[in-house]
């Protein structure tokens, strides 16, 4: 499903004004530096969950991948001369923790904008909001950027976003990852496991509507999210007779349930895993299960980190080649920080300041980042669209091969209906 993770975006334009009106201070924050002096650094905010009940290296992907698009864009000058300074804030996976981080990246480090947000508990998201901080590639592990002006999800939004999520409380998604495993694997009865956890279960709710929207037969299975019985779910996912599995889980938990669906001898056509577990960890987190393993397939919205005979997954590829591992989340992060770039390099002739970064954002077209990105765009329909053409890429994991696109993602598409679901 395209626009909601298992973990789902904002927009202001400063516009011209008129005599004796006073414009923010924001607007004054970053004049051009006259000639013969040193360029002063841009600086951008990176907040992640660092350290989080689901652990360590959960959600660092997108924090790594745009780092490391920064370090080139550093190393290759900058932009217009100008270094990015990046600011990293660690909120420990907790609201408190999120809003102190948003307090001293936006009001004492003063940052231009926020890249690549992934907080578990994105509590800070009207501060940043009302700042008029722009958020730029964020990930919709909450309802934020379907909520807030200023906030852009790396997913894009059509919501009206002023202040309350999505069209009165309600999020929509699409149906496209389930129409193409009916159609392409000819699967009928889907299994749909979660944790007992408000953005799992939420999350997995759309999933379970919109597999029966597509004819499928559903089974659920929740278990605990500090006591898990993988075992028993596997279990029953097996006797129900399940050829699909889908999930609403970490990394740690997807292993979990494969090692115990081996365990039990439940074998299933595809076992589907949102882009967050799309890594190249998969031998390591899953060696217990080598046939849950190989029948491994992730969905997302961005192109394969493995696709390496594409000229922008090649450069990213090339710029982290000193990571230890890689995954989707790294190379959606690395969007996120081109995002800003392009932004700013538009901004630069008269300044690189929040309200022109947040600006470009809001009046430009679908950006695909040099096609890492299936077109991301942002509107305010005072409606939910009720059908929508969505595109997916898919990928399967094969042993000695790794992932394997499945297709192209600009061509994998759908007219599907768009189903609510409360975050």
């Amino acid at each position: 499903m395209r626009r909601k993770g298992a973990l789902a975006a904002g927009l202001l334009l400063l516009v011209g004004t008129a005599c004796g009106s006073r414009l923010p201070e924001s607007d004054f924050e970053d004049r051009p530096t006259p000639t013969g002096r040193q360029a002063a650094p841009i600086r951008v905010g990176i907040v992640t969950s660092v350290t989080s009940p689901v652990g360590g290296s959960a959600f660092t992907g997108p924090r790594d991948g745009a780092k490391a698009y920064f370090d080139r864009l550093n190393a290759g000058g900058g932009i217009a001369g100008r270094r990015v300074e990046v600011r990293t804030c660690d909120d420990g996976g907790s609201g408190v923790g999120n809003n102190e981080c948003v307090h001293r990246l936006v009001d004492e480090d003063k940052v231009v904008a926020f890249v690549a947000t992934t907080a578990l508990d994105y509590a800070g998201a009207a501060r940043v909001s009302h700042a008029r901080v722009p958020d730029i590639g964020g990930q919709p592990i909450g309802p934020a950027y379907d909520t807030y002006p200023h906030l852009y999800g790396i997913y894009g939004s059509l919501a009206p976003r002023t202040g309350t999520p999505g069209w009165d409380g309600k999020l929509y998604g699409g149906i496209e990852v389930y129409r193409y495993f009916k159609r392409e694997q000819g699967a009928r009865t889907a299994a749909v496991v979660s944790y007992n956890q408000s953005a799992s279960a939420a999350y997995a709710r759309l999933v379970a509507r919109g597999l029966k929207a597509e004819g499928y037969r559903v089974v659920t299975e929740q278990v605990d999210f500090a006591l898990p019985n993988f075992r028993a779910a596997a279990a029953d996912l097996k006797e129900q007779g399940a050829d699909l599995v889908f999930d609403a889980l970490d990394t740690h938990g997807n292993a979990q349930l494969c090692k115990a669906m081996d365990a039990v001898g439940a074998e299933v056509t595809a076992k589907v895993t949102n882009v967050q577990n799309w890594t190249s960890t998969v031998p390591e987190d899953y060696k217990d299960s080598p046939r849950c393993r190989n029948a491994l397939w992730a969905t997302g919205s961005s192109r394969n980190y493995e696709d390496t005979g594409h000229p922008a997954v090649r450069t990213f590829r090339e710029a982290t080649k000193s990571l230890t591992t890689h995954s989707q989340w790294q190379l959606e992060g690395w969007a996120a920080a081109m995002w800003f770039t392009d932004a700013a390099r538009a901004c630069a002739p008269t300044g690189v300041t929040r309200a022109c970064v947040d600006g470009f954002l809001d009046e430009g077209g679908p950006y695909t980042a040099g096609g890492l990105l299936l077109p991301v765009t942002y509107e305010h329909l005072a409606q939910p669209p009720r059908t929508r053409r969505t595109c997916v890429s898919v990928a399967r994991w094969k042993d000695g091969q790794g992932w394997v696109a499945q297709g192209d993602m600009n061509s994998t598409c759908f007219e599907v209906p768009q189903l609510s679901y409360s975050p």
